[in-house]
């Protein structure tokens, strides 16, 4: 009989070396999301595609994210994380291989599909952060992690884009990550702890539950959409990035593009401020402020076209906003059903990459159909629309802002 699992000292799991490894982690993961961003114009002439064909596949990885977010990660609140984050890994390494040897566009977007299923362990990373970490500093806990996510997300561009460039072949950023996510595996297995189960995995009641957790939470549901609003706008912007800047006036290449994520990734010093606000109490401030900034970018961005200086003040601007409101987000709903937090995060997730998915197709079909500004119009629509439910919400005192 195996003997029972020590009790899990939360201090040591999350002292500050371990809560940047865990950041780390999150950053790691999520990249595999956006390596496509800067290498659809390659990927496009490998599989003798269009670039707006091809923009599709980041619409396959996103949802593949969701699918994992829905069908596994809510296993996290039952199930032995360490031995679920292990398989959850390997599977990403094989998605990850199985990308770099495709043949044909068909393959690809299978195996982005996988990709971004296997992504969605990086949520059982945060959850399992948001359940150990004391409530005076979960807020800035996670907004530590979800600043390694959020600069994952940025990073990843800049990364595949040099790799791509530099090598002059799209397969070895797939077998790059693939070499990082082994050694990732390497490292969690040796700091994570082997946690005794939760409960027993009655796998269609746990899916059951979700229904139960969204009826019953209505900050979760306001919070959900605002974050597949706030996912939505994200991903329009960096979906039809590469379509303004592969073309007239730009014609830039795919390390050009990529370097772009820099600029966006000052956005990320946004996740930590904003984290450290909700842990004092200004959630519903930050809120306005970050939706405003996120607008504001916009306003920018529109006139990306003819001013490089303009679009680059826009995406910090956008990135500041997006990223800052997604973990203020997350703040107010980890403080919800505390024995649920993983089905919380699903629940929350899921409602932002639905938007992610929707924002990235929108962004080829807008620029297909009318340019630039057709595609900053639906962009710029996402942060208006949160802006106007938020407004009329907080006249409301039954939502407790």
């Amino acid at each position: 009989m195996k003997p029972p699992t020590s009790p899990i000292d939360a201090s040591a799991l999350l002292s500050s070396t371990r809560i940047l490894l865990f950041a780390l982690a999150a950053g790691v993961l999520v990249a595999s999301l956006y390596y496509v961003q800067p290498l659809t114009s390659m990927l496009a002439a490998s599989f003798a595609v269009d670039v707006t064909a091809a923009g599709y596949l980041v619409t396959a990885t996103q949802i593949g994210y969701v699918l994992g977010i829905v069908l596994l990660v809510p296993l996290s609140d039952v199930l032995n994380r360490r031995k679920l984050l292990s398989w959850m890994l390997l599977a990403k390494i094989a998605a990850l291989l199985l990308g770099a040897a495709s043949a044909n566009i068909a393959v690809f977007a299978v195996a982005s599909l996988l990709m971004g299923v296997t992504a969605s362990a990086l949520m059982v990373v945060v959850a399992m952060v948001a359940s150990y970490a004391p409530d005076h500093s979960r807020g800035r806990m996670v907004g530590t992690v979800m600043t390694g996510l959020l600069l994952g997300i940025l990073l990843a561009r800049t990364v595949s884009g040099t790799v791509a460039q530099l090598t002059g072949n799209w397969r070895s950023v797939y077998v790059m990550a693939a070499v990082v996510v082994a050694l990732l595996l390497w490292v969690l297995r040796r700091i994570l702890p082997d946690e005794a189960p939760r409960g027993r995995l009655h796998y269609g009641k746990l899916m059951a539950s979700l229904v139960d957790i969204i009826r019953q939470e209505p900050l979760l549901r306001q919070r959900a959409l605002f974050s597949a609003l706030g996912l939505g706008t994200f991903s329009v912007f960096w979906t039809g990035l590469t379509f303004l800047l592969s073309g007239a006036p730009y014609h830039y290449s795919e390390m050009q593009i990529g370097l772009f994520g820099l600029a966006g990734a000052t956005g990320a010093l946004a996740a930590n401020m904003a984290g450290r606000m909700a842990d004092r109490g200004h959630a519903t401030r930050a809120t306005w402020l970050l939706a405003f900034a996120a607008l504001a970018g916009w306003a920018l961005i529109a006139f990306g076209a003819v001013s490089l200086t303009l679009l680059l003040l826009g995406i910090v601007l956008l990135d500041i906003g997006v990223m800052g409101l997604q973990v203020t987000h997350q703040s107010v709903i980890y403080k919800l059903a505390p024995q649920a937090r993983a089905r919380v995060t699903t629940v929350f997730i899921a409602a932002g990459f639905i938007g992610a998915s929707a924002g990235s197709a929108l962004a080829s079909a807008s620029f297909a159909h009318a340019g630039w500004l057709a595609l900053c119009a639906v962009g710029g629509a996402m942060p208006l629309l949160l802006l106007i439910v938020w407004a009329s919400q907080t006249k409301d005192h039954k939502t407790g802002f």
